[in-house]
């Protein structure tokens, strides 16, 4: 049972009756005269239960994106149901306008759509929809709750997205500019040619030749289709905030970017995330597949309040093949935990895979050490000094083992990290 705004109206117009009437029996009765039109309106009003409610699916959506979840509600009883329902989610699914008006004839049915804003990743899931049906009078009515299941799969943002064209276009020059296939080496087949005097006697195509007047063999190019692994850190060191914006979910913006670009580029993109352990994995996405897998992956992953345990995720890397490749490890540049977690564990990675550490910088620290105008400015200052040091010795560090070192802040870590890349292409690195 629930009472309308309409009863404490409904008593205050006794005030009125009081002034023609005056005398306790005349509010006695005015009262008992309101709660019995709420009696008979109570017992008039529909039941929820004749109301058939059903949730269409609702998909996929990017973070921070508006998507809509549609209610089928049917009336089966035989009156007219006026009232309101409410759709509710979690407070993360970020649903707007859940309130919904119903006037339905008997065997009457209409769509109701509730905006869904997502605010964090991962499965939102709706709460519960409530239903409210009125008397005639609108003074009392009927209330009922039932689960209506629905999920929303929330993914990762992906603003880097707007770097992919001009990304792409430093691809297609570096690749417009392999005229330096160096023929005769490699492992890719590259043309057929006629035999000259010096040529390996192993590339002789037998077959060409015995259709042709003249010996022919095979010319190779360098492999182009590389390894690119993604070793994305959910360790306790991704959930520091910087600019209001999770670590981690940096991190993602610039892997995902440089996903899109690799597999445009005929790599083969592995994708590995974890902390003590692996908590997601991603095997051998190649070209349109590579994307939309990693990005599924993402979608889950959330940081966890623990030291990363390098040397599992390392032994995780080299599980995945022995085929070198471009070993990506997105991570904090900050001394302890590479010093004491990351140090031990790089030499299995580089002895046989070119790396590259990606980290996201805090913009926060050059600012607090250009300021110093009172005391307090000044020990900050210092302080900010002290860890831009750090981070500088430990990339200086990294960098004597052979490690790439990319250190930029988030908006600018996508740009970088996929620029290395082109990089390393363009100089027949990888």
């Amino acid at each position: 049972m629930i009472l309308t705004g309409r009863v404490p109206l409904a008593l205050l117009l006794g005030i009125a009756a009081l002034a023609v009437r005056p005398g306790a029996g005349t509010a006695v009765w005015w009262v008992v005269a309101v709660l019995a039109l709420v009696a008979v309106d109570l017992v008039l009003a529909p039941r929820p239960g004749m109301l058939e409610v059903t949730r269409r699916p609702v998909g996929q959506v990017r973070q921070a994106e508006t998507t809509s979840t549609e209610l089928v509600v049917a009336n089966r009883g035989r009156r007219r149901l006026r009232g309101l329902l409410r759709d509710a989610w979690q407070p993360s699914a970020g649903a707007s306008a859940n309130r919904h008006r119903l006037d339905l004839a008997a065997g009457q049915q209409v769509l109701l759509r509730t905006p869904l804003t997502p605010t964090r990743r991962g499965d939102r899931l709706s709460d519960r929809v409530t239903v409210r049906c009125l008397g005639p009078l609108r003074l009392a009515g009927r209330q009922r709750s039932r689960q209506v299941p629905g999920r929303v799969r929330v993914l990762p943002p992906f603003h880097s997205r707007k770097h992919l064209p001009s990304r792409l276009a430093k691809l297609r020059e570096i690749d417009g500019r392999s005229a330096v296939r160096v023929r005769g080496q490699g492992t890719e087949f590259d043309s057929l040619r006629e035999y000259v005097r010096g040529d390996d006697v192993r590339s002789i195509d037998w077959r060409a030749s015995a259709r042709s007047r003249t010996t022919v063999v095979r010319t190779w190019q360098p492999e182009r289709h590389r390894r690119v692994l993604l070793v994305l850190d959910t360790s306790r060191t991704s959930a520091g905030r910087i600019d209001d914006v999770p670590r981690l979910d940096s991190a993602m913006d610039a892997a995902l970017l440089l996903t899109a670009l690799a597999s445009r580029a005929g790599d083969v993109v592995d994708f590995l995330a974890g902390d003590r352990r692996v908590r997601a994995r991603v095997r051998g996405g190649q070209h349109q597949s590579a994307l939309p897998q990693v990005v599924e992956a993402m979608a889950d992953l959330e940081p966890v309040i623990a030291e990363a345990d390098w040397g599992r995720l390392a032994s995780a890397v080299l599980g995945l093949g022995r085929q070198p490749a471009l070993v990506v490890l997105l991570t904090a540049l900050d001394a302890t935990p590479v010093e004491q977690g990351l140090l031990p564990a790089l030499p299995a990675l580089t002895a046989r895979h070119r790396v590259v550490l990606a980290s996201v910088r805090d913009p926060e620290l050059e600012r607090m050490a250009a300021a110093g105008d009172d005391a307090p400015s000044v020990y900050a200052a210092a302080a900010a000094e002290q860890v831009l040091a750090e981070r500088a010795r430990t990339a200086e560090l990294l960098a004597a083992l052979g490690v790439g070192v990319v250190d930029a802040s988030a908006d600018h870590l996508p740009v970088a990290l996929t620029d290395h890349y082109l990089m390393l292409k363009s100089r027949g690195l990888l």
